[in-house]
């Protein structure tokens, strides 16, 4: 079994906290499975709440549903 982290994804534009994720392996997000998602500050519509900047798109990834993160659009943080 993937060992999971926790990590902070932020909005690059205003630096508003978006989700609380738990990522497998290493690398750079792509992106995020719903089910995944630990924390979400957002109101679901993949826009940040606080300057509406779409930071991903809903996609059907390996049979599941995931947020494809728009690259450029969001920061990381342990």
């Amino acid at each position: 079994m993937t060992n999971f982290k926790t990590i902070k994804i932020y909005c690059s534009q205003c630096n508003t906290l978006l989700y609380k994720y738990y990522k497998a392996g290493n690398g750079h997000l792509v992106k995020c499975y719903k089910n995944r998602i630990k924390d979400d500050f957002t109101k679901g519509d993949l826009k940040c709440p606080n300057c509406k900047l779409q930071f991903a798109r809903e996609k059907m990834i390996h049979g599941k549903p995931a947020n494809k993160i728009v690259q450029g659009k969001v920061y990381v943080r342990s």
